[in-house]
This record gives structure tokens, C-alpha cells and sequence, in this order.
């Protein structure tokens, strides 16, 4: 069974709303999410140097997953601690579905680097090698997101209360093992971010919640 599904948020919590926003995370949401069928992780990270302050991803068997009838449900019915952070807590969202075209590495790092474009671009050279990242000493794992989003889809209840969401359509996904090496990464990536306008994050990780379905 594969697991090339992600989906990837990048988001801003209100101020003065943080003790429920990690209260809701944490004692609700991740747990909920993990609880869909074919969803197999899910990581959060908080910004040191980045904007929005927070991004989560979820893998997930495969894209289809999320667009599943027992994902749309849970989208479609939110609980009433969800309502409450969808509407006004939880802002400044980028929510994408998409598919992983290329990953390396076996383990998992304490921090992360996220370089994305928001254009319809799907093209892996504006990344150009990626020898320098996957044999770079600190580097645990290097990863490639392209969109699998069906932008005709309506939008679901949870994004309603949001007021839309805004999409990428390629991400370069970076983990280290230390702050100093994702630093070093993203400084190799400022050009490519530069040139191309896109979002160039460092971010430490927070926590991980996983769920091993059965072969």
C-alpha cells in the first residue's frame, strides 16, 4: 500500500485564541483526522522563520483519500469545537490536496524547510538537482508536492466558515535534522525563491500523531 497522498496546510491562528487553538488540535483534531480510513500521518511544525506561523501535513494512502465520502463527511460535519476555530481562529489558511511525486530519505527530521509556488506551475526543474539536498549531511528526508486538487469541487463546510482557502500548486519539503542545517538549506533556496516569487519557510517540528493500517 502506498502512501503518496498529502495534505498540506499553512496557517496563521488569531491572537489571544492560541490555548484553544492547541487545545483543539490536540485533544480533537489530529485525532480525528487520523481516525479517517487511509490516513496515516499527520505532523505539525510551528515557524522560526516563516509565514503563515503554522504548517501541517497529512499523508495519506493516496490522493483519493481526500476527497473520500468518509473525508467529505467529516468536512461537511464539523464538529461544534470546529465550527468555533473554522470561524475566525483558524486564518489565513493555504489548504491544498496533493499528490507526492518524488521522496528520499527514511527518517524524520526536527525541522523543516517548505518552498512553494501558488501559480499553476508543475514543474520539478525550478528546483533544478536535487543531488545537493538528498546527499546533503543533516538532510533526512527531501520531498516533492504537486497539486491533485480538483478546483471544481465545492468548497466543503469547513472551508465555508473560513471564507475560502487559498492553494499551491507545487511544493519542495525539506527535513533536517537540525535548525543550523535548515538554515543552510534555505539559504541555498533563496534564489529559486526570488526568481519565481514563491514562499521560502523554516519550521520546527511540534509533534506526530500516526495510525498503521493493516496490510
Amino acid at each position: 500500500m502506498g502512501n503518496d497522498g498529502r495534505l498540506t496546510l499553512w496557517n496563521d491562528c488569531a491572537i489571544g485564541h492560541e490555548a484553544e487553538y492547541e487545545a483543539w488540535y490536540q485533544g480533537e483534531h489530529l485525532i480525528e483526522r487520523l481516525g479517517v480510513p487511509g490516513f496515516m500521518r499527520g505532523r505539525r511544525y510551528q515557524a522560526i522563520e516563516a509565514a503563515p506561523e503554522y504548517f501541517t501535513y497529512y499523508e495519506t494512502t493516496s490522493p483519493d483519500v481526500l476527497t473520500s465520502p468518509s473525508y467529505l463527511e467529516r468536512g461537511n460535519n464539523p464538529t461544534p469545537f470546529t465550527r468555533k476555530i473554522m470561524s475566525g481562529t483558524f486564518i489565513n489558511l493555504s489548504r491544498t490536496i496533493c499528490k507526492c511525486q518524488f521522496s528520499t530519505g527514511g527518517m524524520r527530521g526536527a525541522y523543516a524547510v517548505t518552498l512553494r509556488h501558488s501559480q499553476i506551475v508543475d514543474d520539478f526543474s525550478l528546483f533544478g538537482s536535487m543531488d545537493h539536498l538528498t546527499q546533503t549531511l543533516g538532510v533526512v528526508r527531501t520531498e516533492i508536492w504537486t497539486s491533485a486538487e480538483d478546483r471544481n469541487l465545492s468548497p466543503s463546510h469547513e472551508e465555508s466558515l473560513r471564507g475560502g482557502d487559498e492553494k499551491i500548486s507545487i511544493c519542495l519539503f525539506v527535513e533536517t535534522l537540525r535548525e543550523k542545517d535548515a538554515r543552510e538549506i534555505a539559504a541555498t533556496l533563496t534564489g529559486i525563491s526570488e526568481r519565481h516569487a514563491m514562499d521560502l519557510g523554516i519550521y520546527q517540528f511540534l509533534c506526530e500523531l500516526t495510525h498503521n493500517e493493516p496490510a
